[in-house]
């Protein structure tokens, strides 16, 4: 029995095509039952449902024989006993940092021994992006309406991914800085 761990959402829908075509085909709809098992049309494949922060965990540690998650999320959780060979060129986007329209970022980031507020879900790539730029920060964790953080908060960045950029547009976000190429890797 082949176990691949997905989870609900994006990454799951544009990973549907790809193992049609490899002629697998997911039985139940994720959004219609509860099963966190799922069968397929291939009797020796199945597809385990779990958040995709853990996704890597199932895998690295026996629970899943390969899993299907975002780049962003092993960067996160760290690529030890993990291998990724494969870039499937789904769910494209990208890092993204963001503070409200109309907030000098160049002139706060710039400042003599300034330091910067950032709130983001994503600590060990915020810490990496901002220290390779050799900007020190004040990591605040949230989990969820990351695009909230600039608009309560004096001074506070948003760090995520932004697919479109639509939520910071709606916002009255505007982006200061970005990584390009965040996409979903399988794992095994």
């Amino acid at each position: 029995m082949i176990t691949l761990a997905l989870s609900k959402g994006r990454i799951f829908d544009e990973t549907l095509p790809l193992l049609k075509a490899a002629g697998i085909e997911v039985l139940d709809d994720p959004e219609k039952t509860r099963k966190l098992i799922l069968a397929t049309s291939q009797p020796g494949v199945r597809v385990v449902l779990v958040r995709a922060s853990d996704v890597p965990t199932y895998v690295q540690y026996g629970g899943a024989d390969l899993g299907i998650t975002g780049k962003d999320t092993l960067l996160e959780h760290g690529s030890e006993g993990l291998y990724q060979p494969l870039d499937l060129q789904i769910a494209k986007c990208r890092i993204s940092v963001a503070v409200r329209h109309g907030f000098d970022y160049a002139a706060a980031a710039v400042r003599q021994g300034s330091r910067l507020k950032v709130a983001t879900k994503y600590l060990a790539i915020a810490r990496e992006f901002f220290a390779a730029k050799g900007v020190h920060v004040d990591l605040d964790q949230l989990y969820g309406s990351m695009e909230l953080a600039p608009l309560t908060g004096p001074g506070r960045r948003h760090f995520d991914l932004v697919s479109t950029g639509n939520t910071l547009k709606a916002n009255q976000l505007v982006e200061v800085g970005a990584h390009h190429g965040t996409s979903v890797r399988v794992w095994w």
